[in-house]
């Protein structure tokens, strides 16, 4: 009787929903054009009642309802409209017709359940077979699981999480290779993938901001759940957006009129798509098929990377047009000062540029934005005020706020109005970069969204509503990686399709050499391995692939599949960023606040001998520190082992990490060094809270370049952020993201480095002002133009170092056991003193026999002996003898062949080869 009562009014809504699909026609007596006005959102049904999601679909047919109890009857009701409504203690109202659901009681496959494990144990239930066929129909309106009593009285009821089932039902998706908008000839066909929507329309616009073109209706693909249509006209160079008819479970039947998520460029603050060819003559720059990277990585460890943010290089030189401030386009004035500076490191062996995100982000107004250039004096509040008040109106951020994956940003271009310029201005921002020298690297966050939900800046979640994003047990949007941003499930197929198919078109379309991930760790370690396969089959080249391979969140420890995380990547090649050299060599962690920034002096910066007198530190912290190091000279790898600070001889997965291994990698190029990047203050200014405060500014920049030297000398990618090497300080910003121009200038005349320019944003900071202000007031903490001009040229003879010898760039786990040896390790070391040897004998690109580098990090000169090394034709790198060389200090630096004797300098980093 239930069956029968339930697949009667089936019918009925599955015809009742075919028609509208066909039809396109307006949802619910609804007489407007779908296309008509401007308004982001209609609402044509309003939701009756809203309810939680704590029951999942496993796959089409089997559903988990964790909590409930066995022996109640459920029922899967469902309604085309928002209509249903279900109170505790009441009976449902407002369905089409239910179906009944049968109890699984055999195992449920484990790949079936695992990825849905974090809701709980519950009752499994399945579709009957006699129903199969309609769950496809039905997911395009609501559907409600409700426990009921036999007279019919609701216990308990939920909405069910869908992307098990839409995974399932339209799995033919994931190989549709031509998602978005597509001019061909003398046609343009569209394609949505909204397998959930009742009716899809779409847009066209002759011009950015002009009136309507056409509507036209799209045919549903019940195989794959794309909606497509042909139009029968070539526009490539016109505009675009969809009407969508779906329901959103908070709000009803909503008709959405949003942009693509395939979108390849937009107009002005993204609010119409631009239908672009991107293989016409009309979008390449002369010379774009023949642009190609220079030829400076072989291998992955070869990788020396600066991270520079594309507005922070060009906003504050005077030497490019004031009308390419700020914009791709700075990058080809090849005689500005800061492309001088661009060249210069990659003359003397930077290999790669990698660029903040320049997809589209949604935080900064793309035309009238204003930039403000406030006074005070260096310890004021009022630079920060002025920031403030106008942040939701500057022209900067950082962008790790996606809007749109496919699409530049438009706030880089010179015209963001106009659909083409921003693909043009990119390209021949590649183009300059790599004719400079230098391989483009791109900065991207799939992990999540610059908004969610039914926002008006929302895209995936307008077009299939709670499918693109990860859900928590209730079915709220997970916001780990930002608080207001919503986590992306990249392990659901369509989203994963996006992720791959975007990265694909940024290294095919626009000539990318390297990809960061921002937080891999969300990501699925199997979708980051499609990922490379697909990038590198594309292109025909190695695309290098880092990100952040951090553990947290809900996803933390594999609760949900295994991760693009540091302890799962091993084995991958996919490079991620050490924390264990980087804390040990800087000190403290990355969330350091309050007297923990002085406190927690590290390797470099005085850490038991040079105390600031902030606190007590034993002897052991400083050998721990020198061994924690050494993990990341060793390129941080699993397998290496080498004599630790207590005398016993230890892989470096045995070394412990607070709590963790030291050494993850299984290959060098799985690891990434870094000490500094755009997260959290600049090394200068954390050694402005961590050095003595008597440290004269020349000895600040020798500690800068002894982390430098650490750095470079690592093997694994070397990783530093733009103004590293000019003694960059944002004025103590711990989190410059939104802090405008005044906190994050770059100075390309190297005469100062804004350091004491104001007291930081109160948001992220002011809880530190007085412990701040005393340090910004203080003049003796600025460098000097002389103090940059050294770190500036010290730098690029490590760089030179690191590129004269492929021993700093080993190729192999093997290579490093075999040909990398530490001296002054045993537990009577001079803590303060780093030696590492690297054979060369038969290895490729070695160029020397032997080479030898130490590092003293003390104020004071230190020497050892080191017997092996006794009688060897050892002497100073060429670099450091070079008359160009940076650090004359060096050339004081001694061995005694006779004994083997070494003494290096106070704070000198010195290599001796043979």
């Amino acid at each position: 009787m239930d069956h029968h009562i339930g697949s009667r009014a089936l019918r009925t809504s599955i015809a009742a929903a075919a028609a509208i699909a066909l039809s396109g026609a307006a949802h619910a007596g609804q007489t407007a054009a779908p296309c008509d006005g401007d308004a982001f959102q209609t609402i044509l049904s309003p939701a009756a009642a809203t309810f939680d999601a704590r029951a999942a679909w496993l796959d089409r047919r089997t559903l988990l309802w964790p909590g409930t109890r066995t022996g109640a009857r459920i029922r899967l009701y469902h309604a085309a409209q928002a209509t249903l409504t279900a109170p505790r203690g009441g009976k449902v109202a407002g369905a089409d017709g239910f179906l009944p659901l049968d109890t699984v009681t055999a195992p449920v496959p484990v790949q079936l359940a695992e990825p849905w494990r974090y809701l709980g144990d519950g009752m499994q239930l399945a579709v009957r077979d006699a129903d199969a066929a309609a769950i496809g129909a039905l997911h395009r309106g609501q559907l409600l699981l409700v426990n009921e009593a036999e007279d019919g009285t609701v216990l308990d009821a939920t909405r069910i999480q869908a992307a098990g089932a839409l995974d399932d039902l339209y799995a033919a998706a994931e190989s549709v290779p031509d998602l978005g908008a597509t001019p061909r000839g003398r046609t343009t066909v569209f394609k949505l993938w909204a397998p959930t929507a009742q009716a899809v329309a779409v847009c066209t616009y002759d011009k950015g901001n002009g009136p309507l073109r056409a509507a036209v209706p799209m045919r549903f693909d019940a195989a794959t759940g794309i909606w497509s249509t042909t139009v029968s006209a070539n526009l490539d160079g016109k505009y675009y957006r969809y009407a969508v008819d779906v329901l959103a479970p908070s709000v009803g039947v909503v008709r959405n009129l949003v942009t693509d998520p395939y979108a390849v460029s937009l107009t002005t603050d993204s609010r119409r798509a631009y239908i672009a060819d991107l293989a016409s003559p009309r979008l390449k720059p002369a010379g774009w098929d023949r642009d190609a990277a220079p030829a400076k990585v072989k291998a992955q460890p070869d990788m020396s990377i600066y991270e520079l943010h594309v507005r922070d290089f060009s906003i504050g030189d005077a030497t490019v047009s004031a009308a390419n401030r700020g914009k791709y386009l700075a990058f080809t004035e090849a005689g500005s000062n800061g492309m001088k500076h661009l060249r210069a490191l990659a003359g003397a062996g930077l290999t790669d540029l990698h660029l903040l995100p320049v997809y589209d982000f949604g935080s900064v107004p793309e035309q009238g934005c204003v930039t403000q250039r406030p006074a005070g004096a260096p310890d004021s509040d009022e630079q920060q005020r002025m920031v403030g008040h106008s942040k939701a109106t500057d022209c900067y951020n950082w962008g790790y706020d996606p809007y749109h994956y496919n699409a530049p940003e438009g706030s880089y271009s010179t015209d963001p109005a106009d659909g083409a310029k921003r693909v043009l201005e990119f390209r021949k921002m590649v183009m300059a970069l790599h004719r400079a020298g230098l391989r483009v690297g791109m900065d991207v966050v799939y992990n999540h969204t610059y908004r969610a939900g039914q926002d008006e800046k929302s895209v995936l979640d307008r077009v299939v509503p709670g499918y693109y994003h990860r859900l928590d047990a209730k079915g709220a949007i997970e916001s780990s990686t930002c608080g207001e941003c919503g986590n992306t499930a990249t392990e659901h197929r369509m989203m994963g399709k996006l992720m791959i198919d975007s990265a694909a078109l940024w290294a095919r379309q626009y000539h990318i050499d390297s990809f960061r991930f921002d937080l891999m760790g969300h990501q699925p370690r199997a979708t980051m391995e499609a990922l490379q396969r697909r990038v590198d089959r594309d292109t025909g080249r190695h695309v290098n692939l880092i990100g952040e391979g951090w553990n947290f969140g809900e996803v933390a420890d594999g609760k949900r599949f295994v991760q693009a995380s540091q302890l799962s990547l091993n084995g991958s090649g996919i490079g991620t960023f050490s924390d264990r050299g980087r804390d040990a060599v800087r000190g403290g962690g990355a969330g350091d606040a309050g007297r923990d920034m002085v406190t927690r002096q590290g390797y470099v910066n005085g850490l038991v001998y040079d105390p600031n007198g902030s606190a007590e530190h034993t002897a052991d912290e400083i050998l721990k520190a020198a061994d924690m190091v050494r993990v990341g000279l060793a390129g941080t790898l699993r397998g290496y082992a080498f004599e630790t600070r207590t005398g016993d001889v230890r892989a470096l997965r045995d070394v412990d990490y607070a709590g963790q291994p030291a050494g993850y990698a299984s290959a060098p190029g799985e690891v990434v060094n870094y000490v500094e990047n755009h997260d959290n203050q600049t090394l200068y200014d954390l050694n402005v809270l961590r050095l003595p405060a008597t440290t004269s500014t020349a000895d600040r920049a020798r500690v800068q370049m002894l982390a430098a030297a650490i750095n470079a000398f690592s093997q694994g990618v070397a990783y530093f952020h733009a103004g590293f090497d000019i003694l960059r300080s944002k004025s103590l910003d711990r989190n410059s993201f939104d802090s405008g121009d005044w906190f994050n200038r770059l100075d390309w005349t190297y005469q100062d480095n804004y350091f004491g320019t104001g007291l930081p944003p109160a948001a992220d900071n002011g809880k530190d002002y007085e412990m701040l202000k005393p340090l910004l007031a203080n003049p003796a903490l600025k460098p000097a133009p002389a103090d940059i001009a050294f770190a500036r040229d010290a730098f690029r003879d490590l760089l030179k170092i690191r590129a004269s010898s492929t021993l700093f760039r080993l190729r192999t786990a093997d290579d490093v056991k075999q040909r990398l040896r530490f001296y002054n390790t045993s537990p009577a070391q001079v803590p303060t003193l780093l030696a590492g040897r690297l054979d060369g004998n038969g290895y490729a690109g070695a160029n020397f026999k032997t080479v030898l580098y130490l590092i003293n990090v003390d104020n004071a000169d230190r020497t050892i002996v080191i017997p092996e090394e006794q009688n060897k034709r050892l002497r100073l790198h060429p670099v450091h003898t070079s008359p160009t060389a940076a650090d004359r200090r060096v050339r004081e630096a001694h061995y005694d062949a006779s004994t083997g004797r070494f003494t290096v300098p106070a704070r000198t980093a010195v290599v001796f080869v043979e």
